[in-house]
């Protein structure tokens, strides 16, 4: 029998307090949501960790993952 979840998107402009809103979250003790982390070409910033607030990836890395369908959705700005 599989579980059905919700799914919540937090979308927003660089900067606007995404993070911020998930930390408090996932600080609540009664947190029952798990995290899905995103991957990007962007470099790092100061403080973030790879594999927790993102998965930095080359942009040639990224394509593959496109390329053999390892993504479920994505964004090319």
């Amino acid at each position: 029998m599989s579980k059905r979840g919700m799914l919540i998107v937090l979308s927003g402009p660089s900067g606007v307090g995404k993070g911020t809103v998930r930390k408090a979250i996932f600080e609540q003790d009664n947190n029952k949501f798990d995290y899905s982390v995103s991957m990007t070409t962007r470099k790092m910033r100061p403080g973030e960790v790879d594999g927790k607030d993102y998965y930095f990836v080359s942009k040639e890395e990224f394509e593959h993952e496109i390329a053999t369908g390892g993504m479920l959705e994505y964004a090319n700005t």
